[in-house]
């Protein structure tokens, strides 16, 4: 691994309400290396996405910073690229046209329009949707929706992706193809990635570190587990191994025992 990539230091927020402030992190520390893979884990409202956010430059830390590569992030920019959970794409447009919005607010004027179109196309080639790159998101399915979603990501050459539950919404079995694409893309180009998941299986099926966080407020990093399994990896491989099954077992006792969620 080579030097810290993104390194998050102190960051705490507050946001104002009309109580006062709410103070929703606290003290997240974390150094991530190029091409590492990590997943943020824990329960609703524990300052997940608000972590994402700051890193993604959406939100600004009220305490503390976060520096890419040496320097400090403040606002929003295409080498940080953000997947939600709903795609978020613009419903008149196919998915082509989509991709193409990225990649000209990326490449304006670096790219000749015979590059562009071979660079929209790879895109959505390593997504498994050049096949139907010029239907509108109402012809295609949700999971279709969100390969569009992770291939506009993509197309701006990343290198940070942060990912909101990209695949929290789908159903088991093409979530399991998206995480597969995932791993596979991953592998190729080597970008970093920061992912929001409740699954634990998820988490570590595609994890190099699973960050833990408290519940909220002031919600902070409480453990952070190291999975040391092999790439690729393979889930049905990894259903009987021990390893595997331990990890799992380490984030649920985090989860539900550590930090059971107190309905009130």
């Amino acid at each position: 691994m080579s030097d810290v990539h993104l390194e998050l230091t102190q960051v705490g927020i507050e946001f104002p309400t009309p109580k006062g402030p709410f103070r929703a992190l606290r003290d997240v520390n974390l150094k991530i290396n190029q091409g590492e893979f990590i997943s943020l884990i824990g329960h609703s409202g524990c300052g997940k996405s608000t972590v994402l956010n700051i890193v993604a430059g959406l939100y600004e830390a009220t305490e503390g910073g976060v520096l890419l590569d040496g320097k400090e992030v403040r606002t929003p920019g295409p080498e940080r690229a953000v997947v939600f959970q709903n795609h978020s794409l613009l419903p008149w447009l196919s998915a082509y046209e989509n991709v193409e919005l990225a990649v000209d607010q990326v490449f304006k004027g670096s790219k000749t329009p015979a590059e562009k179109k071979e660079w929209i196309e790879h895109n959505l080639k390593l997504v498994h949707m050049d096949h139907a790159m010029h239907k509108r998101p109402d012809e295609i399915s949700g999971g279709m929706k969100q390969r569009v979603g992770i291939a506009r990501a993509l197309s701006m050459q990343p290198e940070v992706m942060l990912m909101d539950e990209p695949f929290g919404a789908l159903d088991a079995l093409t979530r399991a193809h998206l995480q597969d694409s995932l791993m596979e893309i991953q592998k190729d180009l080597n970008n970093t990635v920061i992912m929001i998941t409740h699954d634990v299986d998820e988490a570590v099926l595609l994890s190099d570190r699973i960050v833990m966080m408290t519940n909220g407020p002031a919600a902070t990093i409480g453990e952070i587990l190291h999975v040391d399994l092999p790439h690729p990896r393979d889930r049905l491989a990894l259903a009987d191994d021990p390893q595997y099954n331990h990890y799992r077992s380490e984030v649920l006792r985090f989860l539900y025992e550590k930090q059971r969620k107190v309905e009130h």
